[in-house]
C-alpha cells in the first residue's frame, strides 16, 4: 500500500482495492504465552523421555498441574514434530503417496567418515516461541555436517540443510524416519542423484536414529535450556557457535574423548546454518 507524500488517501486506495480498512492497522500477535509455556514443557519432558506419547505425555502434565487432554496435547506434539519412540501408532507419518525406504543399518556399524548419515528435526524453544532445527550428523565421527533453522515446519529448510551436506560430502548410506519431509520426492531425489543409499526408521522403533537422539540431548541440555532465546537471530547466533564447539572441542566419551574434527575429514568448516534474517 504507497503512502509517499503523493500517495491516494488510505480510505480511497482501500475503496479502489476492495479491502477492509481494519485490516491496514492490524499487527499479527505473537503465539498464546500459556500455549508457548506448554510447548516448552512438552519439549523438556520428551528430551528426557522420548518414549512418551501423547497418552503418557498428557498424564504427565496434568500430575504437574496442567489442565489438558490427549486431544490438546496430540495436537501440540503433531505442531512441535514430535512422536513417542516406543512401539504403537503414534510414530511418524509418511505422505500416503511417498515411497517408503527400507532400514538399511539393522547389520551395519558406521565404519568410516560418510559411511551413514542421519537427519532429524527438533524443537528449539525461544522465549515467546519457538523455531525448528534440523541437523545432518556423520555417525562414524558425530560431525554435524549442516543444519538449519525455520520458523516452521515447512520442506524448504530440510532441503536447504540437505543441499548443504550433499556440497561438502557424499554418504553411502543415509537414515531419517519416515516423516513426510524425508519421504519427500523433493528431498528423495536429491539423495538419489547423488547415488546414495536411503534408509528409513522402522515405524515405533526407538533407536534406529539414535546418534541424533543423542545429538538433540546434548544441544539441548549444554545450550538451549541454559538461555532464553528472545529471537531467531539470537537463537542462530548461539547455536551457531555451539555447534562450532561441538565439532571442534567437545570431546566425546564414545570417540575415546577425542573430538568429532578429529574423526572426520572435512576442516575448516562447522556446518553451520545460514543465519535467519536479524528482527527488525
Amino acid at each position: 500500500m504507497d503512502s509517499g507524500p503523493e500517495a491516494l488517501p488510505l480510505t480511497t486506495q482501500t475503496d479502489l482495492l476492495s479491502l477492509n480498512r481494519t485490516s491496514l492497522y492490524y499487527r499479527p500477535t505473537g503465539p498464546d504465552p500459556v500455549e508457548v509455556a506448554l510447548k516448552h514443557r512438552i519439549d523438556a519432558i520428551y528430551t528426557d523421555r522420548p518414549f512418551y506419547g501423547s497418552r503418557r505425555m498428557t498424564v504427565q502434565l496434568q500430575r504437574e498441574g496442567y489442565p489438558v487432554n490427549r486431544k490438546r496435547i496430540q495436537r501440540y506434539m503433531r505442531e512441535m514434530g514430535i512422536w513417542g519412540l516406543a512401539p504403537g501408532p503414534q510414530t511418524s507419518t509418511p505422505h500416503p503417496e511417498h515411497k517408503i525406504y527400507p532400514y538399511l543399518l539393522k547389520d551395519i556399524t558406521a565404519a568410516y567418515p560418510n559411511h551413514v548419515w542421519g537427519i532429524d528435526i527438533t524443537y528449539i524453544r525461544l522465549h515467546h516461541g519457538w523455531l525448528y532445527l534440523v541437523a545432518v550428523i556423520d555417525w562414524y565421527s558425530r560431525y554435524v555436517v549442516a543444519w538449519e533453522l525455520s520458523e516452521s515446519l515447512e520442506l524448504p529448510f530440510v532441503l536447504t540443510a540437505a543441499k548443504r551436506a550433499l556440497s561438502r560430502a557424499v554418504p553411502t548410506i543415509w537414515n531419517h524416519d519416515q516423516g513426510s519431509h524425508f519421504t519427500s520426492p523433493t528431498y528423495t531425489a536429491l539423495l538419489l542423484d547423488k547415488g546414495v543409499q536411503i534408509s528409513m526408521d522402522h515405524r515405533g522403533r526407538a533407536f534406529d536414529n539414535i546418534f541424533t537422539e543423542r545429538l538433540w540431548r546434548s544441544v539441548k541440555y549444554e545450550e538451549v535450556y541454559l538461555h532464553d532465546y528472545f529471537s531467531p537471530r539470537e537463537a542462530g547466533q548461539r547455536l551457531n557457535r555451539y555447534f562450532q564447539f561441538y565439532n571442534y572441542d567437545r570431546p566425546h566419551q564414545a570417540l575415546g574423548y577425542r573430538i568429532p574434527a578429529e574423526q572426520y575429514p572435512l576442516h575448516g568448516t562447522a556446518g553451520g546454518g545460514t543465519p535467519l534474517t536479524p528482527d527488525p
